[in-house]
């Protein structure tokens, strides 16, 4: 008898996202044994859930703008837009690169290579930063996206587990790959910030409006 496929999971979107922000060691006892596929984790968590910082972004900079010295600065549309696709792409990447990371680093810990747990961590650990990208919608309260570093406790809380890394190694493996994670994120700031830094106006002196575009 041939294998069976596995089959995708029945929790919702907005289920998984209450549950792995609110009760996390719960949910990852529950993802751990989820029958699942790179591809589909990627397809239906990754890519939706990714994309809320940029589009948030998108009208944050092109609608609102940020107040400074008495100037309101904006983004034209097209400059906004393509400052959203680089920083969309860069952190589909980063999932990717996180997870290959994760798969890696495993069996250095005394832990297990598997292509679909690394991704299920690395996905589901990033939900906190991808929600807290909400606040970019308002430029003055893009600070508050420094709530998405509860994805790192996510991460702690995830990878021994699913990696089946040993408890006397679990902290030195987590420690690591929080370090490469912050590391991948990092890089992804840089990233986007280099986009807008080619669209970003001078600062003029004086009082008013300035719209860029």
């Amino acid at each position: 008898m041939s294998a069976e496929l596995p089959q995708p999971s029945t929790t919702s979107l907005a289920d998984r996202v209450r549950n792995i922000l609110m009760q996390p060691k719960d949910e990852w006892g529950r993802i751990d044994a989820e029958p699942a596929t790179v591809a589909g984790i990627f397809k239906s968590y990754v890519v939706p859930l990714a994309a809320i910082g940029p589009i948030a972004g998108l009208i944050g900079m092109s609608v609102f703008g940020i107040r400074l010295l008495g100037f309101t600065y904006r983004l034209s549309f097209g400059a906004a837009l393509s400052t959203a696709i680089a920083t969309y792409i860069a952190a589909l990447v980063g999932v990717w690169v996180l997870a290959m990371i994760l798969n890696a680093l495993a069996p250095n810990f005394g832990g297990q290579k598997n292509e679909v747990q690394a991704m299920k961590v690395a996905a589901y650990a990033c939900t906190a930063s991808w929600i807290a990208g909400v606040f970019q919608i308002v430029p003055a309260l893009a600070w508050l996206a420094i709530l998405g570093l509860y994805s790192l406790y996510l991460l702690w809380l995830g990878a021994p587990r699913l990696m089946r890394v040993p408890q006397d190694k679990a902290m030195a493996y987590t420690v690591v790959t929080i370090v490469a994670a912050i590391l991948l994120f990092f890089l992804i700031g840089l990233v986007a910030s280099s986009v807008t830094s080619m669209f970003a106006p001078r600062v003029p002196i004086g009082s008013g409006t300035l719209s860029v575009g």
